[in-house]
């Protein structure tokens, strides 16, 4: 008995240990793969979808840095509904076998095998990528995983999904992986924003008008109550000037009229300037112009150029035959004084305008308080 004994216990022995190899071995088969740093996916817009837009045509932005210095001949992206473990099932609604290698940085030469769905790979013929190398590469018109693997949420879908990439020496992604990772994305319902702009008239009158920011501003226009530089006189020429601001999104833009009398005191008048001419001084003259007028010795220098100057794209308005001369006025009420017509139909933006009102009188005008009420008028044409 004592011998049997002593046999049963070396068995025990010699099977514990062979155990102890075999266990001690398997960790090195399972940590043969460094892990790829730095590494993210990002969903960019297509031609007419945004980057995470469920069933989006989109373009898929890969960055990521190996770590090992190896002989890499193909890179894989494989798309998966879980981060990890040995299976991977293909996202519901993606669809990669149109995807098109766009752009490349850090290691390159690749083209794009993409004839299994979920599962493309760029090849190469195999070369050296130093360790720490960070790499971009751009596969484009994607159609995104369409969110029904994710509970439902119909008013606004949302689901993430995972694409495990791996390096491989060989051109085929077969054999043992050199370098892997997994980056994560979501698709999610688009933000959609909607805004009116209305048909737009942004028109005024006063004294002056300033801009804010550059930009003409009417909420700056102050009080129509415009006074003559001077008594009127039969040896010089009296002049004021008001200012208005006009814009549009008129499709065939505005037109600007001024409309009223000549100035009147009681029965006595001032002669309204029925054809654009210079001022004359001792002559019955009311007129106006929309320009910057010089010193001359019928003419002191007043006004100002429409501002900012037309260029016949977004600032449109001008002053129109008749009050667009420099030193030459006229006055005939309901005349048009200025349009948008610089450049052709089309809206316009703010641009400001400035009348330049004179007045010449003979020696026998009747004295008095001459006064008119003039008012602008801009019709647009949609």
């Amino acid at each position: 008995m004592h011998a049997r004994r002593q046999a049963f216990a070396w068995f025990g022995v010699i099977t514990f240990t062979a155990l102890v190899v075999v266990t001690s071995m398997l960790p090195s088969k399972v940590a043969s793969a460094l892990q790829i740093t730095s590494r993210s996916l990002i969903l960019q817009a297509g031609p007419s979808d945004g980057g995470s837009k469920p069933s989006g045509v989109v373009n898929h932005y890969f960055t990521l840095t190996v770590p090992s210095t190896a002989s890499v001949g193909s890179i894989q992206f494989k798309y998966c509904t879980v981060a990890s473990g040995l299976t991977c099932t293909t996202p519901t609604g993606l669809t990669t076998t149109s995807a098109t290698l766009f752009a490349q940085t850090g290691a390159t030469g690749f083209t794009i095998v993409s004839t299994t769905n979920g599962a493309p790979y760029i090849t190469r013929t195999a070369a050296s990528i130093t360790g720490g190398t960070a790499l971009t590469y751009q596969l484009n018109t994607i159609t995104n995983p369409d969110a029904t693997d994710c509970p439902a949420n119909s008013s606004n879908p949302s689901c993430t999904f995972f694409v495990r990439i791996s390096t491989f020496a060989a051109t085929t992604p077969t054999g043992s992986a050199i370098d892997t990772g997994t980056v994560a994305a979501s698709v999610n319902g688009q933000i959609t924003l909607t805004g009116i702009m209305p048909e737009s008239l942004v028109f005024c009158t006063g004294a002056t008008v300033s801009t804010t920011a550059s930009i003409p501003d009417c909420s700056t226009a102050t009080a129509g109550s415009v006074t003559f530089n001077q008594l009127f006189s039969p040896t010089d020429t009296a002049t004021a000037k008001s200012q208005m601001a006009a814009s549009t999104n008129a499709g065939s833009g505005y037109v600007i009229s001024v409309n009223g009398p000549t100035l009147t005191s009681g029965s006595s008048t001032i002669t309204a300037m029925s054809t654009a001419a210079v001022g004359a001084r001792g002559v019955s003259q009311f007129g106006l112009n929309l320009k910057l007028n010089t010193t001359s010795t019928s003419t002191p220098a007043i006004g100002l150029e429409v501002a900012p100057t037309p260029n016949g794209t977004n600032y449109k308005g001008q002053a129109v035959t008749g009050y667009n001369v420099v030193d030459n006025f006229k006055f005939v009420d309901g005349d048009t004084v200025a349009d948008s017509a610089n450049g052709g139909a089309g809206g316009t933006d703010s641009q400001i305008f400035t009348a330049s009102y004179i007045v010449n009188v003979p020696g026998s005008q009747p004295a008095g308080t001459y006064t008119t009420t003039l008012t602008y008028i801009c019709t647009p044409t949609f």
